[in-house]
């Protein structure tokens, strides 16, 4: 099963078994809960992807920190800057000192953030500190200007509760942000409710709007409609971070298998299967001229009968991590792993103008660094086995083959059958790598040329009967 099957499971209806009882209603919260963090989708991701989200949410943190900096500098300039449109009462003046206070908090918090991933118990704490300080902002304005409690109502300074409530839902985690909503709507509440009470005598309660727009009035309704539109929109945007949650969860998720499919198959390959347009079906394949090259270890499956497993395994991690960047560094995929056995293609998936010359290039390569890495062995007494190698073109078939459960990517064709008869003949010839004199003509039409060192190697075997083929081959010699 993929991530993104696991996660469409997870969010699939489905019925409940027979006998079952429905969900008990504080099950039915839990679950309403659990939603809200997204746990319903994340709970059944591997650990390294639920990290990988959680990256993500540090970076997103640190992000939301710089910009939270950001909004308190530029409100203390525009407050330094701005002249007073009433005159300033008394020594003490509140506004610079909640103005600090919040400053400080939030570079303590952008500092936590870049030190540790912060718990979501401290987030919840740090929307009722930064929602605390701002309406302790807006309270001490009738303070700093002298003015009865309800004139803090008419504060546009109120407008800065959407911009925190919006920086939370960078983060992808409704409940940050549905918190931040109710904060602030029961902080509103609570300014309102301080003025109707600071004064028995005058409530300054009002039913008249024009009172209520040219002096300190209080219209109880414009008050209850600026809550509402807190609610609103933090519940808009939470059931809208619900969605978001997910997609960001499945985008994570496939970008982990993405990459963990690329292990697997060949970069080509992973890209094809990537960005198919539709899906890939069994017998769904493309016809191209391509080059085969077939390696192996000659004495490998005695070794293996004689050693322990973790010196086979060993000995095979060795060779493969030799050969196969060599393949790779010449244009080269890899079509499978066979035991001791690598079957790599040139041209097969991807078409390519070059693709005998790459494989003879990349088999020449690996077989000179075969060679130095026997000798080295040798010295050292480690097991120093052989490399074979043979290469063959022609026309091939590369695509899908299988069932819906289980496709795999290979190529067929005659050069497939060619270039592993090939690679056994090495055995007869007492050689350690061949092609086909039409490969080697080829790939010297491709542009390969023939180094110095190696070209004394070079030798042909006309009408060669390679066993397993039906029909006279000749045979190029290109390493003894």
């Amino acid at each position: 099963m993929g991530y993104a099957d696991g996660i469409m499971n997870v969010t699939a209806p489905h019925t409940l078994p027979a006998g079952a009882e429905p969900a008990r209603p504080e099950e039915a919260k839990r679950s309403l809960w659990r939603r809200m963090r997204g746990e319903d989708v994340e709970r059944q991701l591997p650990e390294r992807v639920r990290e990988a989200i959680q990256r993500q949410g540090d970076a997103t943190e640190r992000l939301i920190g710089w910009m939270q900096l950001a909004v308190v500098s530029i409100f203390a300039t525009l407050y330094a800057v701005a002249p007073s449109t009433a005159p300033i009462g008394g020594d003490f003046q509140p506004v610079p000192w909640a103005i600090g206070a919040y400053f400080l908090f939030t570079l303590l918090r952008l500092s936590l953030a870049y030190k540790i991933s912060l718990p979501g118990w401290f987030l919840l704490v740090s929307i009722l500190i930064d929602m605390g300080l701002l309406f302790g902002l807006i309270w001490s304005f009738h303070i700093q200007y002298m003015q009865p409690a309800s004139f803090y109502l008419k504060a546009p300074t109120l407008l800065y509760v959407f911009i925190f409530i919006a920086l939370r839902a960078l983060r992808f985690e409704a409940r940050f942000v549905i918190a931040a909503g109710v904060a602030a709507a029961l902080g509103w509440l609570g300014l309102v409710f301080y003025v109707i009470s600071v004064d028995p005598g005058d409530n300054m309660i009002t039913r008249d709007y024009v009172a209520y727009m040219t002096s300190n009035s209080v219209l109880l309704g414009a008050e209850f409609d600026k809550m509402v539109s807190i609610l609103l929109v933090s519940l808009i945007l939470g059931a809208g971070l619900i969605r978001g949650r997910r997609l960001l969860v499945r985008a994570v998720a496939e970008s982990a298998a993405a990459q963990e499919l690329s292990r697997f198959f060949a970069p080509e390959i992973a890209m094809k299967i990537r960005g198919s347009d539709r899906q890939i079906a069994a017998g769904s394949g493309e016809a191209r001229d391509a080059a085969i090259v077939n390696f192996d270890m000659r004495g490998f499956t005695r070794y293996a009968e004689s050693h322990p497993p973790d010196q086979v395994m060993g000995l095979l991690g060795e060779y493969q991590r030799l050969i196969v960047p060599i393949i790779q560094k010449h244009g080269g995929s890899i079509d499978k792993f066979l035991g001791d056995g690598i079957m790599a293609t040139f041209g097969a998936s991807s078409p390519s103008h070059t693709y005998a010359a790459d494989a003879v290039r990349a088999l020449e390569e690996a077989i000179e660094a075969a060679q130095t890495w026997q000798a080295r062995n040798e010295t050292q007494g480690l097991p120093a086995p052989q490399v074979n190698a043979a290469a063959a073109t022609g026309r091939i078939v590369f695509g899908a083959v299988g069932d819906d459960t289980r496709l795999e990517y290979t190529v067929i064709g005659d050069a497939v059958n060619l270039s592993a008869k090939l690679e056994q003949f090495n055995k007869q010839l007492k050689t350690m790598a061949v092609c086909d004199a039409a490969t080697y003509d080829l790939a010297q039409a491709q542009g390969y040329v023939t180094g110095v060192a190696s070209a004394g190697a070079r030798r042909r075997v006309d009408r060669a009967q390679v066993p397993g083929v039906g029909h006279p081959v000749d045979v190029v010699v290109l390493a003894s």
